[in-house]
């Protein structure tokens, strides 16, 4: 039997409603995954989509380092962020992190729309 995939959803506070946007429209794909994400944005999610959503604590209080241990620890097989490369984060050095342990663990990561079209169709494939 075939594990079931596991993708993480981040989305930085501008890029919220963008994220609940995109899940909605890929709800029948992501059924298929085990899914997680960072504080606010996995309610959002779970709450828009009826999905479940595995929640850890908000991006700046160390959820985007659980997500990154997480891949570390080879549990999570892809990233959907939708950061918001225009605006300071106060915690860009976890941002940076996590961007850097997924491509240490050579995890896809998608940091925008088209980009997590590609990684969610492929994973499916």
């Amino acid at each position: 039997m075939e594990k079931v995939k596991t993708v993480a959803l981040i989305a930085h506070d501008n890029k919220k409603a963008e994220m609940v946007s995109w899940s909605m429209k890929n709800k029948s794909a992501l059924e298929k995954f085990s899914l997680c994400g960072t504080g606010t944005t996995a309610g959002l999610v779970a709450d828009a989509t009826g999905l479940n959503v595995t929640r850890y604590l908000s991006g700046p209080l160390g959820g985007d380092q659980q997500i990154g241990a997480k891949i570390a620890e080879r549990v999570i097989d892809a990233v959907i962020f939708f950061w918001d490369p225009l605006q300071a984060q106060p915690h860009d050095p976890d941002v940076k992190a996590l961007l850097r342990i997924a491509v240490v663990y050579d995890i896809p990561i998608a940091t925008n729309k088209a980009t997590a079209d590609c990684v969610i169709k492929a994973m499916r494939e």
